[in-house]
């Protein structure tokens, strides 16, 4: 599949899947070691086949899709809602305004757009937190519902068009669906933890193929109720999971349209608002942005400097970089980047961009005002690093 996911769409990628689910990280090592025979002539001056095989017939999943969560929720089980879709250039947006109206909910559509629009569902766009905002009081919205470009990852917002985080999202998914289990990479809300509702966690690193190698090792493991979910709010099935005598099928890969049901059918449920669901959560927020136009090796030869030596002197060293920010360095996670917990609780994770030039930049703490306000703080820092 080539995607425009949620980057400029000069940066557009291509994404694998195999019949089973998504190609994961033994699968690419064996397609590297193939042998690929490039036949002269097969290709012209542009770099396009000059005879390509047609492609199999389309086959359209559409119907099963959306009949897979009427079985579930229940056709009525959005009724007396209205709901809000935030449709911009988002593949999936049309599915997703018939799927809510054939589970009873009244829909608003909002902001369709005939040219890509870069999403993101982890730095969510200014003028995007303003039009939520915007729509949710104009139209008295119960919660409005997007996606990120290729509709693997939610976004939705409260009644009053506030977004939700995706790690926060999944916290709630998890505990509608009865999970005992549950994966998610290391730089998601401690809400996972702290919150006490599941048996079992696991952390990763960051990518959907890292959790579901967890969730597979939970399974081989005998762990019952398993699903994963990562940062960006794409939600991950392992095992069947059932709710009120219905059962939801598994489905290991990415989903966006899972965790948003489950948010608003919760929050029917319990005749309460979506931002009422956030109250039953420990006192967790986070912030995510990122530095654009951040060379790839610059970050990873910043971050090097910052785990050299033992690891007092790793300490010593992100504490002169952030100290001033969150002041004294208790622990240090390289999982994936490098994450630091300061002795207030506060966090700061930076990693490098998997799919563009960009160093990101992750923080959690106490309240969602001093998130962000450690988040601005920490990104002045890397500014600053990027100076010649």
């Amino acid at each position: 599949m080539v995607t425009g996911s949620h980057i400029p769409d000069d940066r557009n990628g291509i994404k694998f899947n195999r019949v089973a689910g998504e190609v994961l990280k033994p699968d690419e090592l064996g397609m590297k070691a193939q042998q690929v025979d490039m036949r002269t002539g097969d290709f012209d001056e542009a770099g396009a086949l000059r005879q390509p095989k047609p492609l199999p017939e389309a086959v359209d999943v559409t119907r099963a899709y959306i009949q897979r969560y009427v079985d579930f929720f229940g056709a009525n089980s959005l009724s007396g809602m209205r709901v809000g879709v935030y449709q911009h250039s988002a593949v999936g947006r049309d599915i997703l305004v018939t799927l809510c109206e054939a589970l009873g909910g009244e829909v608003k559509v909002l902001g369709r757009s005939a040219t890509f629009i870069p999403v993101d569902t982890e730095a969510v766009r200014p003028e995007d937190v303003a039009l939520a905002r915007q729509w949710a009081a104009e139209h008295k919205l119960d919660a409005i519902l997007s996606t990120d470009g290729d509709s693997d990852r939610p976004l939705i917002a409260d009644e009053h068009g506030e977004w939700l985080r995706g790690d926060v999202l999944g916290v709630l998914c998890a505990h509608y669906l009865g999970a005992q289990c549950v994966a998610t990479p290391v730089s998601s809300n401690t809400a996972l933890e702290k919150s006490g509702w599941f048996a079992h966690t696991a952390r990763t690193r960051i990518g959907s193929p890292y959790v579901i190698e967890a969730m597979e090792t939970a399974l081989q493991q005998g762990r019952p109720g398993v699903c994963g979910y990562e940062a960006n709010g794409g939600f991950l099935l392992m095992s069947p999971m059932q709710v009120h005598g219905r059962e939801l099928a598994p489905l290991p890969t990415r989903d966006a349209v899972l965790p948003m049901l489950a948010v608003l059918a919760s929050a029917r449920a319990k005749a309460c608002t979506v931002s009422a669901l956030l109250g039953a959560l420990p006192a967790r927020f986070t912030c995510s942005d990122r530095i654009q136009n951040f060379p790839t090796a610059l970050s990873q030869e910043r971050l090097a400097s910052l785990q050299a030596g033992s690891g007092a002197e790793q300490r010593q060293a992100f504490e002169q970089a952030f100290g001033a920010v969150s002041g004294t360095v208790t622990g240090l996670d390289a999982t994936d980047g490098l994450r630091a917990t300061f002795a207030n609780e506060e966090v700061i994770h930076l990693r490098p961009s998997g799919n563009a030039p960009e160093l990101r930049c992750y923080t959690e703490a106490p309240t969602a005002a001093r998130a962000a306000q450690i988040n601005a703080a920490a990104l002045e820092v890397l500014a600053a690093w990027r100076q010649p």
